[in-house]
């Protein structure tokens, strides 16, 4: 009796020990499994950061190429348009005749083109640069319409507020993709513009007369080029042949206040 109970501290000691053996592998295992998940988020840190700066390395490299071919396809023949209108509005002006009011109208607006197309490229080139185009502009794109035997009407209603750059620059190529297409689908019927500085939204409207048509159109790359502008920014676009005649653009922004 005294030998088997002898053997019980043994058997006792034996026990811890067995568990604090566990206990120690436990712990170097969990620290084991720490160390692999954090090694393992610093490698997927590591090629999030790397793919981040490839795509943005790729969108700098498709702007200088889209700014190279804009550059080489657009800029020498406007700026032969802008040289040539030039030449024949002096030459008419120095005979003491009327200039037509089209070659003016060409001539400034082949002005305006390459300015925009320097800004543009500017833009392309190191993704910052002048933002054209705002709500204080369309007053010139409905003169330069005018210019082109269009009657254009402005109408602003509200109460006028400074806006967020994206919705004063996409408005302002609404009004001007709307007004080109009535100065070159429907002239000289006349055209009507409509600001609204609503509570929580800017509405941009572009009506103009005409004949009431038969089939809606195929819209064109410019309508498209509206819609995704304004999709881009939450708005919605509506866009048509009216009921009575002629074609209607409607664009709500949201411009909270």
């Amino acid at each position: 009796m005294q030998r088997v109970h002898g053997r019980k501290p043994l058997v006792a000691a034996g026990f811890v020990a067995g568990w604090a053996t566990s206990a120690v592998m436990a712990y170097a295992s969990w620290r084991m499994s720490l160390q692999r998940t954090a090694e393992a988020e610093a490698r997927a840190a590591e090629a999030e950061r790397t793919r981040e700066e490839t795509a943005k390395r790729r969108a700098v490299e498709e702007r200088l190429r889209i700014a190279r071919d804009l550059h080489d396809s657009l800029t020498h023949s406007i700026s032969v348009i802008k040289v040539q209108a030039g030449v024949a509005v002096h030459l008419a002006e120095k005979r003491g005749e009327e200039v037509p009011p089209a070659l003016r109208a060409i001539s400034e607006a082949s002005s305006e083109a390459a300015r925009e197309l320097r800004a543009t490229l500017s833009v392309l080139r190191d993704g910052t640069g002048p933002n054209r185009g705002g709500l204080t502009e369309v007053d010139g794109l409905a003169a330069a319409a005018r210019e082109s035997g269009v009657a254009v009407r402005l109408q602003v209603a509200g109460e006028e507020r400074p806006l967020p750059d994206a919705v004063d620059h996409t408005a302002y190529r609404i009004v001007q993709e709307a007004l080109t297409n009535v100065c070159r689908h429907a002239a000289p019927g006349p055209a009507t513009v409509d600001v609204e500085y609503a509570p929580d939204a800017l509405v941009v409207r572009v009506d103009n007369d005409g004949p009431v048509l038969a089939d809606r159109p195929t819209p064109g790359w410019g309508l498209i080029g509206m819609r995704e502008r304004v999709t881009e920014l939450g708005g919605r676009l509506e866009a048509g042949p009216r009921p009575t005649g002629g074609f209607s653009v409607r664009a709500e922004l949201p411009a909270p206040a």
